[in-house]
């Protein structure tokens, strides 16, 4: 399964009934992300009756209680599928976040490319076990857990479905730096060798998520707003659209920096190599027939170029043929049974 580099997911708040709905979709994918993240909620299997009662008088609110609050924010299933036909038209992949159980069971029906798992639902066994076994490929956000029930959720899922993730992630908005705790990427790809690992992150800025990416993240999620002032809580650690832009550039080019883990002259360098690399030259007069001596020989730049400095305690007890001026390159022609040594 190749996971996708980019799940963006849209900051909702105070956008829902806006007729522009679409641009989420259509800017992720001119901002160059692979993939546009929702979350689906089916309000009364997510929340008890008494959590959908609770007043809720925050700032952010769109409605007295938190179930009127959640109910204004909600897509339907129709705008699911307008919204799945709007991506697939202009060639971006679509899915969500399930909030419960009943949520998964719709973006099944919708045929989604995979499943993400909010870090909410992440120690929900239950709800992973049932999810795992639909055989979508799936990101397991990893926020508000320990590293033991990590190990559980990659014990439970792996069995059922071994096309998985986990993104590490930490559930504050936004994010400060201090708590994202990149190392523990490091720590999953050591626990959980056998799966790709990613990074889910909340924080303001591009910087920590290219960081992440340096480590090996395979997937990155970044929430996406039009306008961070907006209502809602979510949009302060969101990215605008000209920050997706610049994330994704700097991410294909920090792609492209990693490069290959083998270390060797490469054709860009034979330029400076060729005018300031280093050769074996002769410290004093070394007459023909000579067994060569450590204080016979220093390291210079050197015309034409000779003896690599590397080879320079193998010269040491050889023969040369020539005689050989002081300050002159000694060359792998001047000494007698040169074999040269291959650069690996």
């Amino acid at each position: 399964m190749c996971f996708l580099r980019w799940c963006l997911e849209p900051a909702l708040a105070g956008a829902h009934k806006c007729p522009g709905r679409h641009h989420g979709a259509r800017g992720h994918r001119e901002c160059g992300a692979d993939c546009a993240k929702f979350q689906k909620s089916e309000l009364e299997h997510k929340f008890n009756k008494k959590a959908l009662e609770r007043p809720y008088t925050s700032k952010h609110s769109w409605g007295k209680t938190y179930g009127e609050h959640k109910s204004h924010l909600e897509f339907s299933h129709d705008q699911y599928r307008e919204l799945q036909k709007y991506a697939k038209e202009i060639g971006i992949y679509f899915t969500a976040s399930g909030m419960d159980e009943m949520a998964v069971e719709f973006l099944h029906e919708l045929d989604v490319p995979f499943f993400k798992v909010g870090s909410g639902d992440t120690n929900n066994f239950p709800y992973l076990e049932k999810t795992a076994k639909k055989g979508r490929p799936m990101v397991i956000s990893s926020g508000m857990q320990s590293m033991d029930t990590m190990h559980k959720v990659y014990q439970l899922v792996k069995p059922i479905n071994p096309n998985f993730c986990i993104l590490q992630c930490t559930s504050a908005y936004p994010l400060q730096p201090e708590d994202v705790n990149l190392h523990v990427i490091t720590a999953y790809q050591s626990a959980f060798p056998d799966i790709p690992i990613g990074y889910s992150g909340h924080e303001t800025g591009i910087a920590i998520s290219v960081a992440a990416v340096a480590m090996g993240a395979k997937v990155l999620e970044r929430h996406v707003t039009l306008d961070k002032t907006w209502k809602g809580s979510d949009h302060q650690a969101s990215l605008e659209p000209n920050e997706l832009a610049e994330l994704v550039r700097t991410i294909r080019l920090v792609e492209k920096a990693m490069g290959s883990p083998v270390k060797q002259l490469l054709p860009c360098e034979m330029a400076c190599n060729e005018k300031l690399g280093k050769s074996v030259v002769a410290k004093v007069p070394i007459p023909e027939g000579t067994v060569l001596t450590l204080d016979m020989l220093t390291v210079k730049v050197g015309e034409p170029k000779g003896c690599p400095p590397e080879e320079i305690f193998d010269l040491v007890g050889k023969k040369v043929k020539i005689n050989i001026e002081e300050d002159e390159t000694i060359t792998e022609d001047a000494i007698e049974n040169h074999v040269k040594k291959v650069k690996c």
